[in-house]
C-alpha cells in the first residue's frame, strides 16, 4: 500500500509540473506575440473554410487544345516513364479494344512518317502464358519451379496493353498547389524523349524464358549440397 501511495503522489506532482510547463509557455508566448495554436486551415493545401465549398474555387485545369501532329512533346517524368499525352484527346476516347484511334498514328510503322512517338516492342509482347487442357487434364505452360516466364513477341498490339490512357494521360496546365523540386536523373542521353524498351533489351540478361537457360538448375531443385537433404520438390 505504500509503494502504491508513493507512486501515486509521483504521477500527481508530475502532472502539475507538466501543466506548470505548459502555463509558462503559454504566458512567453503571448508576451512575444507568438501563437503556438495549429489552425484546422493550415493543415492542408486548400487555406479556405473547412466546413462548406461557398468560398472554395479549384484551380482551373487546362489540357492542351494542339491537335495531333501540331503538338510539343513533353519531357518524361522521369527514365522510361509513360509520355504525357502533349495534344487534344477529343473524340478519341473511350478508347476500346475493337476501336483505338491511337493506332493511326502511333503504330511503329506510320509513327515515324507523322512524328508520333512509336509503341515500344513491349507492347507487342504477350507476357501471359496460355496454359492448356491436355487429354482431360490443365497443363501449365511454365514451370513456375524452373522460374520460367513467358514471352512472345508478336507482331499486334497486345490486348492487356489497348487501354492507352491507362498509363498515358493529357497534361493539364493548371498551377500546382505546392512547389515541384523533383529532378529527374536519366540513364541515358535522350531518356527524356525515348525510353530504353525497344529491340531485344526485354529480354537482355534474362535467362528464365521457357525453352532457354535457367537461374534454377536440376542440382538446385534437388538440393543436393544442402545440410537439410532433398528438396521437397524433387518430383517437379
Amino acid at each position: 500500500m505504500k509503494a502504491m501511495s508513493k507512486i501515486t503522489i509521483g504521477l500527481v506532482a508530475a502532472a502539475l509540473l507538466m501543466v506548470g510547463c505548459v502555463g509558462e509557455s503559454a504566458k512567453a508566448s503571448s508576451k512575444t506575440g507568438a501563437s503556438n495554436i495549429v489552425t484546422e486551415a493550415s493543415l492542408g493545401l486548400r487555406k479556405t473554410d473547412l466546413y462548406t465549398e461557398d468560398s472554395t474555387t479549384a484551380s482551373k485545369t487546362e489540357y492542351r487544345t494542339a491537335q495531333a501532329m501540331g503538338s510539343t512533346k513533353i519531357k518524361r517524368a522521369f527514365q522510361d516513364a509513360p509520355p504525357m499525352i502533349p495534344h487534344d484527346t477529343t473524340g478519341m476516347l473511350p478508347i476500346k479494344i475493337g476501336d483505338n484511334r491511337c493506332l493511326s498514328c502511333h503504330l511503329p510503322k506510320v509513327a515515324s512518317g507523322v512524328g508520333a512517338t512509336p509503341i515500344p516492342v513491349s507492347h507487342f509482347t504477350n507476357f501471359r502464358p496460355h496454359n492448356i487442357i491436355k487429354n482431360g487434364m490443365f497443363k501449365k505452360e511454365v514451370d513456375n519451379y524452373k522460374n520460367e516466364v513467358s514471352i512472345k513477341e508478336t507482331t499486334h498490339l497486345q490486348g492487356a496493353r489497348f487501354n492507352c490512357t491507362q498509363c498515358h494521360a493529357p497534361q493539364s496546365q493548371g498551377n500546382l498547389a505546392v512547389e515541384n523540386t523533383f529532378e529527374a536523373v536519366y540513364l541515358q542521353k535522350d531518356g527524356a524523349e525515348k525510353s530504353r524498351w525497344s529491340g531485344t533489351s526485354l529480354t537482355e540478361s534474362l535467362d528464365t524464358i521457357k525453352g532457354g537457360a535457367n537461374y534454377i538448375t536440376p542440382e538446385d531443385i534437388a538440393n543436393a549440397n544442402s545440410p537439410a537433404g532433398a528438396s521437397i520438390w524433387t518430383h517437379h
